[in-house]
């Protein structure tokens, strides 16, 4: 049985947990108004580590750091929400309404900086949840991770779907007069209507793109990521989203092929279901010919392009278009101004 839809939420239950044995069913037989409330809860996370490490040659960056655990934004396709499963949560609305909360995440960036052993490379904010997500404006957890890298001058590349972000320029700005900063806006699509649909918290697509705007006269390297590309349902879209994120000041491009790890294909197709069921099938078939007939296909190499002639099809529009409107490659960051603030030069005697 597939669930209604919950207006400003991208999932419609919680599927179990894969790694629990028991879990909650409703009653299926309840009125719909006895339905709890989903409101969100934030919980404290005790982590004492804030920078992740990965080396996966499928991510443009080693390490990263993530304020947030969960992501209120609910974009019903992410790929991070199978993570929500190691806490004791469901990938399902636990996603999006249980979220944890670095409140130490500034200090503890301070601390990594200030070691010995730290050599300063280029940081990912955030490599799975989004950093400016709706709690943000309130906590600015994200915010005072700025201002350390700032204080310590160590690059960094955000990327988000939230305009949220240009509330931070002065420190974006600060960062990029020493190559060390850049953004990159995630558009899907343009349609303001699909887009409140799969990602319902997110800002609409002209948010974004007014965010590159506002980024790129602030002096700030921006670029778009069109990700995910949904085969079938928002391919179609990617000469349109190029040009418009161009004309708004992109500088760079790049793309990722929708992933549905774990439970979240279940997910994704009780979302279909409920707002495209005549696309449902024609959108599962693409998806399926660009990973091997399944789902999903988690190999590193594949897992971000997808395989065969859809695949490749739709990848020779993406580097055919940014070739066209000139937007193609990566911002390059810089790790030259690193410096720790409480040094001193050491002045040799006599001088």
């Amino acid at each position: 049985m597939h669930e209604l839809p919950i207006h400003g939420r991208g999932a419609s239950g919680n599927p179990a947990n894969r790694f629990d044995r028991l879990h909650y069913e409703p009653d299926p037989e309840a009125p719909p108004d006895e339905a709890p409330a989903q409101a969100t809860q934030f919980f404290k996370d005790a982590t004492r580590s804030i920078i992740a490490t990965n080396d996966s040659p499928d991510v443009g960056f080693q390490a990263s750091i993530n304020p947030y655990r969960g992501c209120e934004h609910g974009c019903v396709y992410c790929y991070a929400r199978p993570y929500h499963e190691y806490l004791g949560f469901s990938a399902g609305l636990d996603f999006e309404t249980r979220i944890l909360v670095k409140e130490d995440a500034p200090d503890l960036l301070r601390k990594e900086f200030c070691s010995p052993g730290w050599e300063p490379k280029v940081l990912g904010i955030s490599g799975v949840t989004d950093p400016y997500q709706p709690v943000e404006r309130r906590l600015k957890l994200t915010r005072r991770c700025l201002e350390v890298l700032a204080e310590f001058r160590n690059p960094v590349a955000i990327i988000t779907k939230n305009h949220l972000v240009t509330r931070d320029l002065d420190l974006l700005g600060e960062l990029a007069r020493h190559q060390a900063a850049a953004v990159f806006l995630s558009i899907t699509t343009l349609d303001s209507t699909l887009a409140g649909r799969m990602e319902p918290r997110a800002s609409a697509p002209l948010g974004r793109l007014a965010a590159l705007r506002e980024l790129k006269a602030a002096g700030v390297p921006v670029g778009v990521l069109v990700a995910p590309v949904i085969p079938g349902l928002t391919d179609h879209e990617i000469p349109a989203i190029l040009s418009a994120a161009q004309e708004a000041g992109a500088q760079f491009a790049g793309h990722v092929m929708l992933r549905l790890p774990h439970g979240i294909g279940e997910l994704f197709e009780n979302w279909l279901v409920q707002y495209f069921p005549e696309k449902k099938d024609k959108v599962l078939s693409r998806i399926r010919a660009i990973r091997g007939g399944a789902l999903n296909d988690g190999r590193f190499g594949s897992r971000m392009q997808g395989e065969g002639e859809i695949a490749d099809v739709i990848h020779k529009m993406f580097h055919l278009t940014c070739r066209n409107l000139g937007i193609e490659g990566r911002p390059k960051l810089s790790t030259a101004a690193f410096h720790r603030p409480d040094e001193t030069p050491m002045l040799l005697f006599g001088s």
